[in-house]
């Protein structure tokens, strides 16, 4: 079977969509990765694009060579460059997040719901980001963590991201949120991590917790979000982790809970959450536990995408 071509900017966040949607497509990748030297070349990008000028002299690319039946792209770097690979090798295109301010002709885009694509025969609204399928990869984290840690008894666990320009993190937040989390979660075991982007001083309030598993990223790279989202009976995630919010209502069978961190209540963040929230997905959680444990299934959207693609 051919592979498919990842476009990628190098951010983790988008290369992974990239990546899970060749997963659920049953199909090998190889990655090209693509920048532009200056922010005029990518504003130059856009005018480009809506005058049908598709060149390679705009960007960066690494060398290209092999036989592709599709080309995939995510985030904004990476749309344009997409679209003029996929030009040149002659197959289908498909944009990973809304491609706004570049026209709309890709053959496939899978854009989140909370963006409110427009209605063409080419988007395929989603509710959440697209994550891992794969049985075997969930496995292997459990059985990773399981080397680490053996749980004597039921468990939650907390997964902390950290501050970006659509959300806040301070310690004094911090603080309120895990008091509130151990105050409903006095039955069971907890386990927390952190990640690149948590403050210091936030690790240093979180690693002061009497939790019975910690991973402080600064300290320990190890990645326990597949046990977690495996094992746990409840996960409570900061909001602004769009893609561990994805992965924690699309696997297991964890109750999710939200905890809040974003400034402006009104953004397409916040109503990708509240999206979740009226599906019985996650709770947002104020000190009470919730009951959303309804998991988005993805399954028709990449058949779709099959379809768009033309891949059989």
């Amino acid at each position: 079977m051919k592979k498919i071509l990842i476009v990628t900017d190098g951010k983790a966040g988008h290369e992974n969509q990239s990546r899970a949607l060749c997963e659920a497509l049953g199909h090998s990748f190889d990655l090209v990765r693509v920048s532009y030297p200056c922010r005029f070349r990518k504003a130059l990008s856009y005018a480009a694009d809506h005058a049908g000028i598709l060149s390679f002299k705009l960007f960066r690319s690494e060398a290209i060579s092999g036989d592709y039946v599709a080309v995939l792209c995510t985030g904004s770097t990476a749309f344009y460059p997409g679209k003029v690979i996929a030009r040149q090798l002659r197959i289908p295109v498909a944009a990973l997040l809304f491609p706004g301010g570049y026209r709309l002709d890709f053959d496939c885009i899978l854009a989140p719901a909370f963006d409110n694509p427009p209605l063409r025969r080419n988007i395929i609204p989603i509710p959440v980001n697209l994550t891992a399928v794969n049985a075997d990869f969930y496995q292997r984290g459990v059985s990773a963590f399981l080397e680490r840690h053996t749980p004597g008894k039921p468990a939650i666990a907390v997964i902390v991201g950290g501050p970006n320009k659509i959300a806040t993190m301070t310690v004094d937040a911090m603080r309120h949120h895990l008091d509130r989390v151990f105050s409903a979660t006095e039955s069971f075991e907890r386990w927390v991590t952190t990640s690149r982007r948590t403050p210091p001083e936030v690790e240093a309030l979180i690693n002061s917790y009497p939790f019975d598993y910690k991973v402080i990223y600064s300290q320990d790279q190890f990645n326990p979000i597949p046990a977690f989202v495996s094992l746990c009976e409840r996960l409570f995630v900061t909001a602004e982790s769009t893609g561990m919010v994805s992965e924690a209502v699309t696997q297991g069978q964890a109750h999710v809970e939200v905890l809040m961190n974003l400034k402006n209540p009104r953004s397409k963040f916040a109503r990708f959450i509240e999206g979740l929230v009226r599906q019985g997905s996650v709770h947002i959680f104020e000190g009470t536990l919730g009951c959303a444990n309804c998991k988005v299934c993805l399954a028709d959207a990449v058949e779709e995408a099959r379809e768009l693609l033309g891949l059989g």
